[in-house]
């Protein structure tokens, strides 16, 4: 009391506070990020610690739900939640607790101390040139082409993908790119909204000769094809859309990749279609291009982030620059003797 750090102890539950927490953040988050927060608080804290009381939940008591949830924590009794889930846990549970803090609740926030589960980050399935060659000659035919042209030659995200208007394109002789403006984000209710990119601001994206070939064709058989309908597309127009021009939604396109019978009769590994941005980031980087340049195409919010995701193609550009600096001073080496 003297030091200023004492807190009035109340009754009030984990489970209690945790749902007036929900409630509070509600007016100032994303409807996805509040989906998220709820499933989490719910799902899983709150069965392993909802009945402890806010004013007495210690860092051991969190430590131990923690190793619970990895043991047994699934729903079904089928074994224990995944490290990456747990981790989101924790990450969430902080937050929360954080905001406990705020209120005066709780004194310090017992669950910053808590030692996080280890992730171990997948190696990614990415497609190399020859198959990602294949790919495009087998989609052509199908309305699929477009978005997976749009991922795998230019980097972009399903969400942006499915918000991308022709207003934001430019297929000129002087201007030829695209910009990525927004994002299409949808909740398990199936809503969906449009929202700024994920790293929070608008990129700019520079279009091949191939992309901007292939942009051209579809946009005169989009504008057919809606003219017939008696739709007349303008600046506005989604560049993936539905026969009828309406927007699509994010999950359709992850079902139309997952179902697709032209992929599934091919010989190519089945990928993830997240995964075909990964194929041009790691193309790009294996073919010698700047980190930063990657990072910036990609719209990554920092050069780190494009470094940790793709550091397996790292070595190979690692040799190949130890090769050209040995080569240059070589040659600026006077010759012995």
């Amino acid at each position: 009391m003297k030091s200023g750090n004492y807190v009035e102890p109340t009754k009030q539950t984990v489970a209690q506070f945790l749902d007036e927490w929900i409630a509070f953040i509600k007016p100032s988050v994303a409807p996805k990020t509040l989906e998220r927060y709820t499933e989490l608080c719910r799902k899983n804290i709150v069965p392993l610690m909802g009945d402890v009381v806010l004013a007495k939940l210690k860092t051991d008591r969190i430590d131990a739900a923690f190793t619970k949830a990895l043991r047994s924590g699934r729903s079904d009794g089928t074994g224990g939640l995944s490290p990456h889930t747990v981790h989101h846990m924790r990450r969430a549970l902080i937050k929360a607790l954080e905001q406990a803090v705020t209120w005066e609740r709780l004194a310090k926030n017992p669950a910053r101390a808590t030692t996080p589960p280890k992730v171990e980050r997948k190696r990614m399935t990415v497609y190399d040139a020859a198959q990602t060659g294949a790919l495009l000659d087998a989609l052509r035919p199908s309305r699929l082409f477009v978005p997976v042209l749009l991922a795998v030659m230019c980097g972009l995200r399903r969400g942006e993908i499915i918000a991308l208007r022709w207003r934001n394109v430019e297929l000129g002789d002087n201007l030829r790119q695209l910009s990525v403006v927004e994002s299409a984000e949808q909740t398990d209710a199936g809503d969906v909204r449009y929202k700024e990119p994920k790293s929070g601001r608008a990129r700019t994206i520079a279009l091949s000769s191939t992309v901007i070939t292939e942009l051209k064709a579809h946009r005169a058989r989009q504008a057919e094809e809606q003219l017939r309908l008696g739709i007349r597309p303008g600046p506005d127009s989604f560049v993936v859309a539905q026969i009828d021009g309406s927007a699509l939604q994010p999950r359709s396109l992850t079902r139309e990749w997952t179902k697709n019978k032209i992929i599934q009769r091919s010989a190519l590994p089945r990928i993830r279609f997240h995964d075909l941005r990964h194929t041009h980031a790691s193309q790009m980087l294996s073919s010698g291009v700047h980190p930063k340049i990657a990072s910036e195409r990609l719209g990554h919010s920092s050069i780190g982030i494009t470094l940790d995701l793709y550091s397996h193609v790292m070595p190979g550009m690692q040799a190949d620059a130890a090769e050209r600096v040995d080569e240059a001073i070589q040659r600026a080496l006077k010759p012995i003797g």
